[in-house]
């Protein structure tokens, strides 16, 4: 794994990797500013996808066909789905799967993409590994989950929304990238992962909960981005 993609959906969730990375050229596709140089050691290339699934999906792309990534990071925040995951901890994907995908009527499983082999999108097991323990190095103060992302062109500030989600989608946390990040990394055949901290409880506190620890969750999460980069 050379040359790591690294995408998040918002400028505040990329803003301080560009600037703890030697930044060797800046390259503009879609919309999207690409900064590509060098981070821990590691030839990178730091994106803002923006937010969504089609946008997470494009920026992927590019990654795969203009960048020719061996990995890719997916970094930002999410909503917990489960009662022990609470705002400030850390979950790291063992797979994604898109709950606002429902195609039931033909024979499939809620959340599985028609005339796809499967029905959610397996993260490397390496980088698995190597991110888990980078978080228990760096966010010693956290909890630290692995299992399944979900994702969906909705933020949820719901508790009816969030339990219907969570009663069949056996996902942590949700939210609105990862799983097409997934999904194209998947038909690229390149390694991924997605990791998320926790930000809000994705219930009716959501809208208070999210600007207080966003902050928070972002240091998290750039702290356990240098780190697994070192084991990488």
């Amino acid at each position: 794994m050379e040359r790591i993609g690294i995408i998040g959906a918002m400028e505040e969730e990329v803003a301080l990797l560009k600037e703890k990375m030697q930044v060797e050229q800046v390259m503009q596709r879609a919309s999207m500013e690409f900064c590509q140089g060098s981070l821990k050691g590691k030839q990178v290339i730091v994106v803002r996808s923006g937010i969504g699934k089609v946008n997470a999906g494009i920026c992927t792309q590019i990654l795969a066909d203009v960048f020719q990534v061996d990995a890719i990071i997916n970094t930002g925040i999410a909503g917990s789905l489960q009662a022990e995951i609470n705002i400030g901890d850390m979950v790291i994907s063992t797979d994604a799967l898109q709950h606002d995908m429902d195609a039931r009527e033909f024979g499939y499983e809620r959340g599985q993409i028609p005339r796809m082999e499967t029905l959610s999108f397996s993260a490397d097991a390496g980088l698995i590994q190597a991110a888990r323990a980078a978080c228990e190095k760096v966010n010693p103060e956290i909890g630290v989950f692995t299992g399944r992302v979900v994702t969906g062109d909705q933020f949820i500030a719901s508790r009816q929304v969030k339990d219907e989600i969570k009663s069949w989608s056996q996902g942590l946390c949700t939210e609105m990238e990862g799983g097409a990040i997934a999904q194209a990394a998947y038909l690229n055949q390149i390694p991924f992962v997605i990791l998320r901290a926790i930000s809000d409880k994705a219930d009716d506190s959501a809208t208070m909960d999210y600007p207080t620890f966003e902050k928070q969750a972002i240091l998290h999460s750039v702290r356990l981005v240098e780190e697994l980069l070192d084991r990488i």
